[in-house]
């Protein structure tokens, strides 16, 4: 059987500095992509171990190749936090302060492709010490990449014509001080005791490779395929959210690193929950609303992760028990659009952040149904 290599949080986030810009009098700090992004439909028959069908594979083989959407946006926040920490070695200032990803705020404006590298330009917004904000912009070349692998992205793709810009990010940047306060709700941990502790975390099947309902039936999980940097499992929460509404169901995702990341590089770890966290969202909100079996389309709109802890206190140590929780729920679904929102539990029940993510969903339109609608 043919081994399938799993890239860790490094390898799949590598980057080449490019050279820098000057727009408007202020410095670009530029960067590309080195690794193709994760492609979850190419997954299937990697964790499935079923082959896709010849006809189904052949209509798959002409249509775009869709990347996944934490790849750009996890890779924003790396960019950021890069570019502010060449800036504060080339600008000898006391007042700058060590600080830590705070929020990331993106929005998809085009699909991003895996054929082809991102293209990065950061811009700084605001330099205050104690809460710098960066602005990130990525565009893509017009054309696959000069590497006829389509991955390990050569220099020279960075000389190709570059389309729209398909992703912008608004990244800001905090210290860490001394909690006077400190308040949340009970862990998933203590809430969720009951399932949590009915198995060892291992036990649970492997996060789905696609999470639409009639894709898993036809293509069940058999490995954990090749999602990168982290191991994740779903937890089975069919009991619990049985006869409940939508906005009181729960879903509770399974993760730990693939590979250690360094501990003194909390950027890093912040980006691998982002990472993590965008897998399946807006899937299982179709699931739970009945479009399994009838799937038409989901494409992420805007993406926010908010820090609430310290940088220091989002690191994650590597080991076989070192299980994160990514505990979601839907709190609204209208106008063709979703959201889902996930808190982010360390291993000791601290909850260390929230991700809000508004994006489409809609299962297949009937004939005549969108008239009077664009």
């Amino acid at each position: 059987m043919t081994v399938h290599k799993r890239l860790t949080f490094q390898e799949i986030m590598s980057l080449t500095p490019l050279p820098d810009e000057i727009e408007n009098g202020n410095v670009v700090k530029r960067y590309m992509s080195q690794r193709k992004a994760w492609f979850p439909e190419g997954d299937v028959p990697i964790a499935s171990e079923t082959p896709v069908p010849e006809q189904e594979a052949n209509q798959k083989s002409q249509k775009r190749k869709v990347a996944y959407g934490a790849h750009v946006y996890s890779q924003a926040g790396l960019v950021a936090s890069k570019a502010l920490a060449e800036v504060q070695t080339t600008q000898a200032d006391a007042s700058w302060k060590k600080v830590g990803i705070h929020t990331i705020h993106g929005y998809f404006s085009e699909a991003g492709l895996v054929d082809r590298p991102f293209i990065y330009n950061v811009t700084t917004i605001a330099i205050n010490p104690s809460f710098p904000n960066l602005l990130v912009t990525v565009r893509q070349p017009l054309s696959p990449s000069t590497n006829p692998e389509g991955d390990h992205f050569p220099l020279a793709d960075a000389k190709l014509p570059l389309g729209p810009v398909c992703f912008t990010a608004l990244v800001s940047f905090r210290p860490s001080i001394v909690s006077q306060y400190v308040a949340q709700e009970l862990s998933a941990q203590t809430r969720f005791a009951d399932i949590l502790t009915s198995r060892p975390p291992s036990a649970w099947d492997p996060a789905p490779h696609v999470d639409i309902a009639e894709k898993i039936e036809a293509f069940p999980m058999r490995n954990p395929g090749t999602f990168p940097a982290v191991d994740m499992k779903k937890v089975d929460m069919t009991a619990f959210n049985e006869g409940k509404p939508l906005h009181e169901r729960r879903e509770l995702l399974l993760y730990r690193l693939l590979a250690p990341l360094p501990a003194d590089d909390p950027d890093s770890h912040i980006l691998t929950h982002a990472y993590e966290a965008d897998r399946n969202g807006l899937l299982m909100i179709g699931n739970h609303i009945g479009f399994g079996y009838d799937f038409g389309r989901a494409a992420s709109l805007s993406y926010s992760f908010v820090v609430h802890v310290n940088s220091e206190d989002a690191v994650m140590t590597y080991g076989e028990d070192e299980w994160w929780i990514q505990e979601a729920c839907f709190p609204r679904v209208e106008a063709g659009r979703a959201i889902i929102m996930s808190k982010i539990w360390s291993p000791k029940g601290v909850h260390v952040a929230t991700e809000y993510q508004d994006g489409i969903i809609q299962r297949r339109w009937k004939p005549g149904e969108r008239q009077g609608k664009l």
